[in-house]
């Protein structure tokens, strides 16, 4: 049986319970679904479990610990892209640029034939929701109001994560985290 699969870059644990408060108030005031920070690398794929776990475990072969650096609090024209954190297009993030490091996006997309219609663009989403354009910006400025340093960090990514994702199931109540590696650190 073939499900919906995502490859997420998952913050530091240091770093979540911060995320995770802001995202809760901005949960609270425009009502959208509890999901975990993360970073796609791969978007939404079909596939069974089984091949899943095996392109994610080869995927994660040799990949290195990158940096990430947030340019702003963003906001998109979809529900899974409202409210989110614009991170600075590094190399290893690229999907385009090929340079003696890991690509991350480009290396897993590879391995899970995945591709893209848009160009990558890596962000961090801070809200899922349905708003208008006013209010979309309402919850850009809360967002900046409630964390003022939010639209700066810089963190590093050590680890990612193998996620079932029904991109149908906007409660999101079917997502659950299937695999995680680590990357390595030099």
């Amino acid at each position: 049986m073939k499900n919906v699969y995502s490859v997420w870059a998952l913050p530091p644990e240091d770093l979540k319970p911060r995320l995770k408060k802001l995202m809760g108030e901005l949960r609270s005031e425009f009502n959208g679904p509890e999901f975990e920070p993360h970073v796609t690398v791969v978007g939404a794929v079909s596939l069974t479990e089984g091949d899943a776990r095996d392109k994610f475990k080869s995927a994660c072969e040799g990949l290195k610990a990158y940096n990430a650096k947030v340019e702003k609090v963003a906001t998109g024209s979809f529900f899974y892209q409202c409210v989110f954190l614009l991170l600075h297009p590094t190399a290893e993030f690229s999907v385009r640029i090929f340079t003696p490091g890991v690509e991350t996006s480009a290396h897993c997309c590879s391995h899970f034939g995945y591709r893209n219609s848009t160009p990558y663009m890596p962000h961090l989403s801070l809200l899922y929701a349905d708003l208008m354009d006013e209010e979309k910006k309402i919850a850009q400025e809360r967002a900046n109001a409630l964390d003022e340093n939010v639209g700066s960090l810089s963190f590093q990514i050590t680890r990612l994560a193998l996620y079932r994702t029904d991109t149908e199931d906007k409660t999101l109540n079917s997502w659950e985290k299937i695999a995680e590696c680590d990357l390595h650190t030099s």
